[in-house]
């Protein structure tokens, strides 16, 4: 007696696939970060965490600059969120002020080199 296999026993169900940003629950695409840190060669070695902590970081920069924008817009009465509006809000909160400020970099340029003799 030869016994016959089910095709429906024998077939392992497979999940369907999801992304790395799926996986984190982030609107940033994991895979893009990842790509831009590879290509650039930021790091020689880069842990697969890195790309996810990353978008993690961008994605929650962004809503809050969105949401002073918001707020800043819905102060002049509008509905549409402009770059003004986005400059205005950048500029009065201290916090992303220093963090999108021009002259942030100015300590690494000032450093003086050492002479060679």
């Amino acid at each position: 007696m030869s016994k016959k296999r089910s095709y429906h026993r024998s077939c392992r169900c497979k999940r369907p696939s999801l992304s790395r940003s799926a996986r984190a629950e982030l609107q940033f695409s994991v895979s893009l970060v990842d790509h831009l840190l590879r290509e650039r060669n930021y790091a020689q070695r880069l842990s697969l965490f890195t790309p996810i902590f990353l978008a993690g970081i961008l994605e929650y920069v962004t809503a809050n600059i969105l949401e002073l924008a918001g707020n800043e817009a819905y102060n002049n009465h509008r509905i549409r969120i402009t770059p003004e509006h986005v400059e205005r809000a950048v500029d009065n909160d201290p916090q992303l002020s220093l963090l999108f400020h021009d002259d942030a970099n100015d300590e690494v340029d000032e450093i003086p080199q050492s002479k060679k003799n």
